[in-house]
């Protein structure tokens, strides 16, 4: 049995955050069916005027703002507050990320806005939380990849630091900060009451890297950078072939043995040294002479094809495009459709879950500044 309602349907979102990670979470929810009123000062927000470009519109902020309502509100206006606080009272959820302190001083702080609407989830997300020593810390991705030690464990080990190509802090923080709206209003249909929920970048940042957090914590250890090569196994890794690259997992005894048929080289199974994950890690060059021999005849296509053959999970290197525009994901629905006024027809990201019973896409395009304001208005009687 099938319909039309995606699980949010009838939840409204007041969204005053801009730029990407507070932006990324409400997106996520209007892919869900919420109702996103985006909440922006009269310049809009700064991804509008961020690259790259098509016809004068930032890809960006399309994919960051997709199936949202804008109006555009100068908190400093009186009578634009006023709104603002009416919208809010009417909302299921405020997500904000203005500096810890700017939302109390304008009347739109979590205790005033819950006083007068209970059931109100409140969300902050921000650089390094409401509390803590970094608080009032101004923050972009690369300042939360930086302290967060994901560009310390990232790059070749004798080399500098390197940031991951995509902005991963904001990413993360989007994700639990929708995850945890979600589940504060779960909460709320068992009491009746809204939660508060704090989130910051740094603490999204390091609860995505549960592997360093299992050395540092439980072990002591130090985790340092290891290029493609897995920290605590082999082969784990990327290794060239006579034409291309690929990736290869090997994680337990049975791929191991497996591994030594394809490549031809059975007696490794038996050598001391690669008796563990952990002794074959420390003698990681073996394998890699051993698979620079093998593959140095064969395209990547044709080392994956052999690998795979026999259970070893491999990979070529897809390069973003390449990913985006494969029939994967095509297959999964990962892009949508919508009709964008100078755009035309354009593919946006889709959010990734499938629910039974509910369909994907169906949803309006980013919009235009203030293109939703005089609509919201008169929904609020103004």
């Amino acid at each position: 049995m099938t319909d039309d309602r995606k699980p949010l349907t009838g939840i409204r979102v007041l969204d005053f955050t801009r730029v990407l990670a507070g932006p990324y979470a409400t997106a996520l929810m209007a892919d869900l069916g919420a109702d996103v009123i985006k909440v922006e000062a009269p310049g809009g927000d700064e991804y509008r005027h961020i690259g790259p470009f098509r016809d004068g519109e930032s890809a960006l902020f399309q994919t960051a703002n997709r199936g949202k309502r804008s109006i555009v509100l100068d908190l400093r206006s009186p009578g634009d507050l006023t709104v603002a606080r009416d919208l809010a009272l009417r909302a299921d959820v405020v997500v904000e990320n203005f500096r810890p302190g700017v939302m109390a001083r304008l009347g739109l702080d979590a205790a005033t806005l819950q006083a007068l609407n209970p059931r109100l989830v409140y969300a902050s997300v921000s650089g390094f939380g409401q509390s803590g020593p970094n608080a009032a810390r101004p923050a972009y991705d690369i300042i939360v990849q930086a302290l967060s030690g994901l560009m310390a464990l990232t790059g070749e080990p004798d080399a500098a630091p390197t940031m991951v190509g995509e902005a991963m802090a904001d990413v993360a923080g989007g994700l639990f900060a929708a995850w945890g709206i979600m589940v504060a209003l779960f909460d709320r249909s068992r009491t009746g009451q809204g939660r508060v929920v704090d989130l910051a970048l740094f603490d999204a940042l390091l609860s995505m890297m549960p592997s360093a957090g299992a050395r540092v914590l439980v072990c002591g250890a130090d985790p340092v950078r290891t290029g493609n090569r897995h920290a605590l196994s082999a082969p784990f890794g990327v290794y060239p072939a006579g034409q291309g690259h690929f990736a290869v997992a090997v994680l337990n005894d049975k791929l191991f043995s497996a591994f030594c048929a394809v490549i031809g080289q059975p007696g490794l199974r038996d050598d001391p040294r690669m008796a563990s994950d952990e002794s074959r890690r420390a003698h990681e060059p073996v394998l890699a002479e051993a698979i620079a021999a093998w593959a140095g005849g064969l395209t990547a296509a044709q080392a994956v094809a052999a690998l795979s053959a026999a259970g070893v999970p491999a990979s070529e290197l897809a390069s973003a495009r390449d990913a985006w525009l494969s029939d994967q994901a095509r297959a999964r629905g990962l892009v949508s459709a919508v009709t964008h006024p100078v755009l035309g027809s354009v593919g946006l990201p889709e959010q990734p879950v499938h629910f039974s019973g509910s369909p994907r896409g169906m949803r309006r395009a980013a919009p235009g500044l203030d293109e939703h304001g005089a609509e919201i208005r008169a929904e609020l009687g103004k």
